[in-house]
């Protein structure tokens, strides 16, 4: 298959205009999750919950996120992206509209669970559809692109939701991401389209593999490492949609408008963060680095710079420290989205990669159904709300660091391609080497 600018299959115009809907699919997702957390105080002013309660509404949305991120996963192999997305988009939008009534306490429930199983595969058919228009060694740039739709969905709709809830009140904030739902959706309908790059063209993936047992795929020292160092990585990220904006507002005593700001500036510096270093990634890659080191390292460290600064915050009492800090714990750890996923890509047969990223994203994600109702808990019995925050903070910071050392020392692609079977090439099969990619 021919390439047009050195970037993407067929046709590069349209292969970018698919990321550019993918980056917003993103900022939809990530939109509807965070509205959860940027209208905590009033929602559990109005329903009269504790901490525990409000963190097992957080926790509810990823009851059955994982399973369908795996499930789907399996689907997007068989059914068209553009279908299945349209299709996940829309139960997004709907799911939000009983939030303009009378809510309580078991609708909001019913209400997450169900968006948090339309949203959980998200990201994974969101590249699996990205990938069908770039080979494997041009995957990280794009990459790094829609895995920023999600910071940017915290971070560009968090000043506007919480203008929206201060004027209108927090049903309306759900009501207004319902109307954006449906206008991705029909903006999808007429411009979605399939990539040329499929499960006949192995250019698309992982080259010269034949079908690899499921069993040495999920066992895999790179498939490990990946779903440690995006399980150490989501921790903070659900911390930074459902708690957040209640850390800054009880121990940081900002103001509910300068904490929509604040919570603002983690997802700004990973867009800056992740194209730039998915480029380099892809530079390194490029001259020859190993994959192990120019995606696999790259991410393990970025994820322990992360759980770092997330240790220091809990400690931290300065304004001109906790702003950084902030920045840094949860931003620089979400560079694992953009690196991670083309490992799994590297080590997966084209016809398999879909639903590997579906289980990957599934198994990872689980970090969303703990880490919520976690907190809560810890800032339920701590001293007091602010000591229960830099308490649950000091625990995520700790084992933030202690996965992304251990996936440090488990990805290695090269070792696992080279246990794979490849294709047969006539009567006889090829010697394929492994890939450096």
């Amino acid at each position: 298959m021919g390439q047009s600018g050195d970037s993407a299959a067929g046709d590069p115009q349209r292969a970018w205009l698919i990321v550019g809907m993918m980056v917003l699919f993103m900022l939809i997702n990530f939109a509807d999750k965070a509205v959860i957390g940027l209208a905590a105080g009033p929602i559990i002013k109005d329903l009269h919950l504790t901490n525990g309660q409000f963190g097992q509404i957080g926790s509810a949305f990823f009851l059955l996120f994982s399973i369908s991120a795996a499930g789907v996963g399996f689907i997007v192999n068989r059914v068209p992206t553009k279908l299945v997305l349209a299709v996940m988009a829309l139960i997004w939008a709907v799911t939000q509209l009983p939030m303009l009534g009378v809510v309580s306490l078991p609708m909001l429930l019913a209400s997450r669970i169900v968006l948090g199983a339309g949203e959980g595969p998200a990201f994974p058919v969101a590249l699996h559809a990205i990938y069908k228009w770039f080979p494997d060694d041009r995957r990280a740039f794009p990459t790094s692109f829609v895995s920023i739709g999600g910071p940017l969905g915290i971070g560009l709709a968090a000043p506007l939701l919480t203008w929206i809830i201060l004027d209108f009140g927090w049903h309306m904030a759900f009501g207004f991401l319902g109307v954006a739902g449906f206008v991705w959706v029909a903006i999808w309908v007429v411009l979605g389209k399939e990539g040329p790059l499929d499960a006949h063209q192995v250019e698309a993936g992982a080259d010269g593999l034949e079908q690899v047992p499921y069993a040495a795929l999920l066992t895999s020292r790179t498939f490990i490492g990946v779903t440690l160092a995006g399980f150490s990585a989501y921790w903070a990220v659900t911390l930074a949609v459902v708690w957040l904006p209640s850390f800054l507002i009880k121990a940081g005593g900002y103001s509910p408008t300068a904490t929509g700001w604040i919570v603002m500036l983690p997802p700004l510096l990973q867009a800056c963060l992740s194209p730039t270093l998915g480029f380099l990634s892809q530079r390194l890659l490029a001259r020859g680095v190993s994959s192990r080191v120019s995606r696999g390292m790259l991410t393990c460290f970025c994820v322990m710079l992360a759980g770092t600064a997330m240790l220091l915050l809990s400690k931290s009492e300065s304004e001109l420290a906790q702003i950084p800090l902030v920045m840094i714990a949860f931003a620089v750890g979400s560079v694992t989205y953009a690196l991670a996923p083309p490992l799994i890509g590297e080590i997966s047969p084209v016809h398999q990669r879909g639903a590997m990223l579906g289980i990957c994203n599934g198994t990872f994600t689980l970090a969303g159904l703990i880490a919520p109702w976690l907190m809560g808990h810890i800032v339920d019995v701590g001293a007091n709300p602010a000591q229960g925050f830099r308490d649950g903070f000091m625990f995520a910071g700790l084992l933030i660091v202690a996965g992304g050392a251990l996936a440090m020392i488990l990805i290695n692609p090269n070792g696992d391609l080279e246990r794979f079977p490849r294709r047969e090439s006539g009567a006889a099969r090829e010697n394929v080497p492994a890939l450096q990619a």
